[in-house]
C-alpha cells in the first residue's frame, strides 16, 4: 500500500493507493511530502519511486538489503536509514520485529515499511494538526517525530517486559519452574537484541549529524535532535541494559535450580540403588548352583530370607529418611 502524505501551510491532504504511477502522478513538488511504502516490495515499483525523486538507482539495492544509517560516500543524494525495531506484539516469548528504510531529501520523506510500523501511523494522525510546524521546520521535523516516537514505543515494550520477567521471577525464586521457565526467559533475551542494534543506530545518526553538515536536517530539528532525543536515548539504553541484567540474573537463578533438581533425582536413585544392592546380594547368593546348602532342606528357610530382605528395604529407608537424604 502507498500512502502519500503532502503538507500545505493550512491542511494535511492524504491520497492511499496500491499503483506507483498513480502515486506518482500525485506528487507535487513545490511542497513537502511524506511517501509511506507499507508491505511494499516491488523492486521494480521501488526503482520507479528512486528515479522519480532523482535518486541514486543503488538506493533500491540499499533498500532491499537492509543496508544500514549513514551517507553513501559517492552519492549523497540523501539521507538514508534502516530501522531495525522491538513492537509490543510478543508471540511465544518472542517479540515481534519490524524493520525498514528511511529516506530524507530537501522537500520529501520515503519510508518503506517491511511491516506496517504503529509508531509511523501515529505520527501520520498527529500530523493532521501541526501543518504549520512542517511548514516553519522542513520536511526534517517528520523526520525527528518518528524517532521521538519509536523510542516512546520502547516504554511500553520495556514495561510489557517488566511484568512478564515479574511473573517470571516469582517461578525461579519459589523453584517452582522448570526447563521452561528457563526457556522462556532466554527466548525473551534473545529477542531484544534487536533493540541494542536501534539504539546504537540512533546514536550513529546523531553523531553523524553533530559532526557533519547534513543539508537535509534544518538546524531548528538538530537542536530538537541534541536537546530531547539524546537524553531520551541514554535513559532507554539504561533501562535496557538493566532488564538484560535482570534476565541474565533470573537465568543463572534458574540454571542453579535446575542443576539442584537434578542432582536430587541423582541422589535419590543412589539411595535406592543402595537400598537394594544387599538384596541383589542375596538372591544372587542363593541363586548359586551348590549342592550342599544346608538352608536349602528347612521349610523355614524361604520365609526367613524373605523377612530378612523386607528388614533391610525397611531399615535402609528408615534411615535414609532419617539422614533427610529422601
Amino acid at each position: 500500500m502507498l500512502t502519500l502524505l503532502t503538507f500545505h501551510p493550512d491542511n494535511l491532504e492524504l491520497f492511499t493507493t496500491h499503483h506507483v504511477d498513480t502515486v506518482l502522478k500525485q506528487i507535487d513538488s513545490s511542497h513537502n511530502i511524506w511517501l509511506r511504502c507499507i508491505h511494499f516490495r516491488d523492486r521494480t515499483g521501488t526503482a520507479k519511486i528512486i528515479k522519480h525523486f532523482g535518486l541514486n538507482p543503488s538506493r533500491v539495492n540499499m533498500i532491499f538489503n537492509h543496508s544500514p544509517v549513514g551517507i553513501d560516500e559517492d552519492v549523497e543524494d540523501c539521507l538514508f536509514d534502516s530501522y531495525e525495531i522491538l513492537t509490543p506484539q510478543i508471540k511465544n516469548n518472542e517479540f515481534e520485529v519490524a524493520r525498514g528504510n528511511i529516506l530524507l531529501g530537501n522537500n520529501f520523506i520515503i519510508t518503506f515499511e517491511i511491516t506496517e510500523l504503529k509508531a509511523l501511523t501515529i505520527v501520520a494522525n498527529n500530523l493532521q494538526k501541526r501543518t504549520r510546524d512542517i511548514e516553519t521546520l522542513g520536511i526534517s521535523y517528520v523526520f525527528y517525530l518518528i524517532f521521538k516516537e519509536i523510542l516512546n514505543n520502547y516504554h511500553t515494550v520495556f514495561e510489557h517486559i517488566s511484568r512478564k520477567l515479574d511473573d517470571l521471577e516469582d517461578e525461579v525464586l519459589d523453584n517452582s519452574g522448570d526447563e521452561l521457565t528457563y526457556q522462556k526467559i532466554a527466548t525473551m533475551r534473545q529477542s531484544t537484541r534487536s533493540g541494542r542494534r536501534n539504539f546504537q543506530s540512533i546514536k550513529s545518526l546523531m553523531a553523524i549529524m553533530n559532526h557533519e553538515d547534513l543539508q537535509w536536517i534544518s538546524q531548528p530539528v538538530k537542536e530538537l535532535f541534541n536537546q530531547e532525543l539524546v537524553h531520551h536515548v541514554d535513559k532507554l539504553w539504561q533501562e535496557y541494559q538493566a532488564l538484560r541484567a535482570w534476565m541474565s540474573e533470573l537465568m543463572e537463578i534458574q540454571r542453579d535450580n535446575i542443576a539442584g533438581k537434578t542432582g536430587e533425582r541423582i541422589n535419590r536413585l543412589t539411595i535406592l540403588s543402595s537400598i537394594f544392592l544387599p538384596i541383589t546380594f542375596m538372591s544372587g547368593f542363593y541363586g548359586m548352583n551348590f549342592k550342599y546348602m544346608p538352608e536349602l532342606e528347612q521349610p523355614w528357610a524361604y520365609p526367613a530370607v524373605v523377612c530378612v530382605m523386607a528388614l533391610i528395604v525397611i531399615g535402609s529407608i528408615f534411615y535414609a529418611k532419617k539422614q533427610r537424604w529422601l
